[in-house]
């Protein structure tokens, strides 16, 4: 089996940029579909077996018409070459309301030729999949009250929860494995998180919010590809051992989480028992420079601002951040029109100012430490800082200190 395995296209990412006068459509969304297209080109050139796709076509769950379009207009090039194509359904392209169709449901609905969508675990033989000689397991993205309600588990501990509808997971894809053919190669796909994977910019799986695959389910010798998504760091996560656990990333630079990262699809050769995978590396994905400075002198400031960006032509059709902190008495020698001019050729040019401010924690009249507790002070903490994402890290916090012994 000669297999093509990309995932994370987001293509209707368009949060930088402009729009493009000649088709309307927003300059990053092109770039992602120029990324895309390199990877349907390779499938067709290279004539490859199948193609799996691990979810994630969009940023949302109900995208433009036009975005659509452009998703569809790729993925029926598949078809017309006659290339079996397997699309997984992702947390970004699932509505949450019960009932409501997902984001790549046409394809199914349509039953476009040598198109299928997975939206459900299943086992697929060699009869689901046009006859090749594989079988593939598919676990796509899984919400939590879906799944609860579907193996009637009731419970009010996130942490049983999750602990429950892992080990139900893991039961239902080891009984697959199971029953698969000895002969022929096996395939998993999942959007899922995977233990001991490196996260990029996809923050909220490091919040505590995801099912997570145990490592002893994805590294199962029985199995001999496992075509991961969701996580956007291109990686293998059972690296030198078999079967490869892969997360080609997503395919284009989602935000300056993801500014260090080449972006890849992946080629594999898949036989029973083994699998050589080429990681393709693809070209002229739109660059993200972030640069830092804190100013502590008033001399000079533009030029020394200057002087921690790039020259103007290696920030030629960038996406860049310069982030300044300094004293707030500092703030008007910042010269933002001069530093715009000096980054004209980027693509977008972002200042982020951050001026400094002394400031201290204030109890309420009445109030002192020892009458508060730990979660109580952090939140006052988070709250005179001005902490992002201060919900989401009280959560984690109050997780952390009610799972420490008395």
């Amino acid at each position: 089996m000669k297999l093509l395995h990309f995932a994370d296209a987001h293509i209707d990412m368009a949060n930088y940029g402009r729009h493009d006068p000649e088709t309307g459509l927003p300059l990053r969304v092109l770039d992602f579909l120029k990324s895309l297209d390199t990877i349907v080109d390779a499938a067709i050139s290279e004539k490859v077996d199948m193609v799996i796709f691990a979810g994630d076509a969009y940023k949302d769950r109900a995208p433009a018409p036009t975005f659509q379009r452009e998703w569809g207009k790729r993925i029926i090039r598949l078809s017309q070459a006659k290339i079996p194509t397997l699309l997984l359904v992702g947390n970004h392209d699932l509505s949450p309301a019960a009932g409501r169709a997902h984001a790549i449901q046409e394809f199914d609905t349509l039953q476009v030729p040598f198109v299928r969508v997975l939206q459900k675990p299943e086992f697929l033989s060699p009869g689901d999949l046009w006859d090749l000689p594989v079988q593939v397991i598919a676990m796509p993205w899984i919400t939590r009250s879906g799944l609860m309600a579907n193996l009637e588990i009731s419970a009010t501990d996130t942490s049983e929860i999750f602990s429950s509808l892992e080990s139900r997971m893991s039961e239902l894809v080891e009984e697959w494995i199971g029953e698969a053919d000895q002969h022929l190669p096996l395939i998993l796909t999942a959007h899922a998180s995977v233990e001991g994977a490196v996260f990029g910019a996809e923050r909220m799986v490091m919040l505590g919010s995801d099912l997570v695959l145990p490592t002893t389910l994805v590294k199962n010798k029985r199995l001999d590809y496992v075509a991961m998504g969701h996580i956007h760091k291109p990686q293998d996560v059972n690296e030198g051992g078999h079967p490869p656990v892969i997360y080609p990333g997503s395919i284009e630079r989602i935000d300056f989480g993801e500014a260090q990262d080449d972006k890849f699809f992946v080629i594999a050769d898949v036989t029973r028992g083994d699998a050589k995978v080429e990681w393709r590396k693809i070209e002229g994905t739109r660059p993200f420079i972030e640069r830092r400075a804190v100013l502590s002198s008033s001399e000079n400031v533009t030029e020394v601002l200057k002087s921690v960006l790039p020259n103007p032509k290696g920030m030629s059709d960038a996406i860049v951040k310069l982030v300044v902190e300094y004293p707030r008495e500092l703030d008007t020698l910042i010269d933002e029109s001069a530093l715009r001019k000096y980054a004209e050729k980027a693509f977008e040019f972002h200042l982020v100012k951050k001026p400094k401010v002394e400031a201290r924690v204030r109890l309420a009249e009445g109030q002192t430490v020892s009458s508060l507790s730990p979660l109580d002070l952090l939140a006052q903490y988070f709250d005179a800082a001005k902490v992002n994402e201060s919900d989401e890290l009280q959560k984690l916090a109050r997780q952390i200190i009610s799972d420490e012994p008395e």
